[in-house]
């Protein structure tokens, strides 16, 4: 059998110095210019995300461009539906602060990118999600992340649209009934750059310590 061992890169302590910059900057952008992205280069993110782990080697995630004009227009009808019922939900000074929010770059993004996991998918044979299913969906979560962080890299930014309605969108879509919405990422070059969240500097909530959340046992 022949040898297949390879020798792991050495990464030295700038590349980790600036890999922790990297996470640092990682920002969910929502202002985006409408500079067009090289298809050959979401191509690129893309490949990279695919290498992200998944439960049982199982590759659940899906990825659909929404090019078509009609189709962007109804996620931008979705996500108004939403965000006025969520606007409902808050009252007084927070849902003035709420309605002052830009919460999604859909009027400006270049590229709007759709992912799903398949539920169905037969790879990895169920291995390591018989009792906790929730893994396949999870799996697709390191995928947007990888993504997100490569994007990054690469001088673009990342928003990720939470306000829709899933069931819609797939329809809309037309992707397989088995196929679940885990993200809807707007894509392109941020019309601005800032060290903090977008959501800390519009007020709505600042960084916690959060030192509390390690327990040891």
């Amino acid at each position: 059998m022949p040898d297949s061992t390879v020798q792991p890169p050495s990464f030295d302590a700038a590349f980790s110095a600036r890999l922790r910059e990297l996470i640092f900057w990682r920002r969910d952008v929502r202002r985006f210019r409408r500079d067009p992205v090289a298809a050959e280069l979401i191509d690129e993110l893309i490949g990279l995300a695919v290498l992200a782990p998944s439960v049982g080697h199982s590759q659940p995630w899906r990825f659909v461009l929404v090019e078509d004009p009609a189709r962007r227009s109804a996620v931008r009808d979705s996500f108004r539906r939403c965000n006025r019922e969520a606007l409902e939900d808050y009252h007084g000074e927070r849902a003035g602060l709420y309605a002052r929010l830009k919460l999604s770059g859909l009027e400006d993004a270049p590229v709007q990118l759709a992912i799903f996991c398949d539920e169905a998918t037969e790879a990895g044979h169920g291995l390591g999600r018989k009792t906790m299913p929730e893994t396949l969906r999870y799996s697709v979560v390191t995928a947007v992340h990888t993504l997100w962080l490569a994007a990054r890299a690469r001088g673009l930014g990342v928003g990720w649209v939470s306000i829709l309605e899933p069931d819609q969108i797939a329809r809309g879509l037309e992707v397989p009934g088995d196929w679940a919405l885990i993200a809807y990422l707007c894509i392109g070059y941020p019309e601005e750059e800032h060290a903090d969240p977008e959501l800390e500097r519009g007020g709505w909530e600042d960084r916690r310590d959060l030192s509390g959340c390690v327990l040891r046992r």
